[in-house]
């Protein structure tokens, strides 16, 4: 069942990439494949009997996985008065949830925003350099998805990190 399990952790980083990449090029996080990712977490620790974090750990990280980011999507379009975080984004902590657990998630959102600050600020700093006029941080519009992918799998490395080594260990040798 590990190597099963290692499938799934395997697919989930082909999935965030992917993610990751559609959301920088459109914006987007398409449900068909944020989807696959929350049903390879549930996926992965059924396989590993729960051995890592409970079931109900697993409901927990996935429901303040949507409540958080969406409390903050809700406040951010209040307070910005346009779009300020999209749903993919709060689906895509909802998935995450079912792979980290309620600390875990809350850990991956903040790595995530740190990640996406980053992001923006590397970014915006690029267009001030090759537009040559200064930019509204406030106005800045940056998808959201690589870096919470970013942080899902900084804190699932850390995670699973005994699981993995040890697997992929037993595989080869």
């Amino acid at each position: 069942m590990e190597l099963i399990a290692l499938f799934c952790v395997l697919m989930a980083l082909g999935l965030l990439a992917l993610l990751s990449y559609i959301d920088l090029k459109t914006f987007l996080l398409p449900n068909i494949y944020v989807a696959p990712f929350a049903l390879l977490g549930i996926a992965f620790h059924a396989f590993l009997d729960f051995n890592y974090l409970s079931f109900q750990e697993v409901i927990i990280g996935s429901i303040a996985g949507y409540a958080f980011p969406w409390l903050i999507r809700l406040a951010g379009n209040k307070y910005y008065g346009q779009e300020s975080l999209g749903l993919g984004d709060v689906k895509l902590l909802a998935a995450g949830g079912l792979w980290l657990g309620l600390e875990g998630v809350l850990y991956a959102m903040t790595l995530g925003a740190i990640a996406g600050l980053i992001h923006g600020l590397v970014y915006a700093s690029f267009l001030t350099i090759l537009k040559n006029k200064p930019f509204s941080i406030r106005r800045l519009t940056i998808p959201a998805g690589p870096g919470f992918a970013i942080g899902i799998i900084l804190v699932g490395g850390w995670l699973y990190k005994s699981f993995i080594l040890s697997t992929i260990y037993d595989l080869f040798f």
